[in-house]
């Protein structure tokens, strides 16, 4: 998001909870939604990257004054919304309280707000899925799945997210609205697994057990914890469709997102991380 902000002349004022190095363009400000360090009285536009709840209370009450508000959701609203597991159900409803609450407040004040809900995203090392997976099959030189890890999934490059945020800030079509902005192609589970693995240099194998087996497989994993975030709710969905129309944000965003085409760059955590 910073690059593209700054590739288009944007001056920039960026809020992070840690140190952050200097970069051209960017002026760094350190606190958090509980904490924040003095801000300027107007802003052009502000768009949110954290948490979505936060945000949400915080444009809310906010003395700042702003043109426009863009704020990254998730398609977990809707995927989590009927979990079997409660901590995921809570953040669906975390994520729907949030963008409630930045949604009436653009009302409110009268400036275009745009909630955008990815779905899996990958390309910068810093997602907590595929850039896991390809760490977990590195160290093992395997990755196992169930042979009816079948659901289709739509992974999104963390730029393409970033050219969409851009296009709100100039498409009065986006205001009061939030779109899914899946990625450019929908594959199996087990296909996105297997791209995944063949971006890394040792090639690790992809091994597909029968349900039963898995399922011991990872009651034995959590025990060792290494399989911690991987609740019920998570395996079930391993054999259901996660798939979301792309067509609203190609009509009002010129939405247009790549195929999924994973590098080990794009899999590689950053030395901050």
């Amino acid at each position: 998001m910073l690059q593209r902000l700054r590739a288009q002349g944007w001056q920039v004022l960026a809020v992070s909870r840690h140190r952050q190095s200097p970069q051209p363009g960017v002026e760094w400000l350190q606190g958090g939604f509980a904490d924040l360090p003095p801000l300027p009285p107007r802003v052009d536009a502000v768009v949110s990257c954290g948490p979505l709840d936060l945000f949400g209370e915080w444009i809310g009450s906010t003395a700042v004054r702003f043109g426009r508000v863009v704020a990254f959701g998730s398609t977990s609203l809707l995927v989590k919304r009927d979990s079997v597991d409660p901590a995921e159900r809570a953040i669906s409803a975390k994520l729907q309280g949030g963008e409630a609450a930045v949604l009436a407040a653009g009302i409110r004040r009268g400036v275009a707000a745009t909630v955008l809900r990815p779905t899996l995203i990958y390309g910068a090392g810093r997602d907590a899925t595929l850039t896991r997976i390809a760490m977990l099959a590195t160290r093992m030189r395997c990755f196992v799945l169930p042979r009816d890890a079948r659901g289709l999934r739509q992974p999104v490059h963390v730029d393409d997210l970033a050219l969409a945020a851009l296009a709100c800030l100039n498409r009065d079509a986006a205001a009061g609205k939030a779109y899914a902005l899946p990625g450019g192609e929908t594959l199996a589970y087990d296909d996105m697994v297997r791209r995944v693995l063949q971006a890394l240099p040792t090639r690790p194998r992809l091994l597909r057990l029968p349900p039963t087996v898995f399922r011991v497989v990872v009651a034995l994993a959590r025990r060792t914890g290494r399989f911690g975030g991987f609740g019920d709710g998570a395996l079930a969905r391993l054999r259901e469709d996660l798939v979301f129309d792309v067509g609203p944000a190609q009509r009002d965003l010129g939405y247009r997102p790549r195929r999924f085409a994973p590098t080990l760059a794009m899999l590689t955590p950053p030395a901050s991380c």
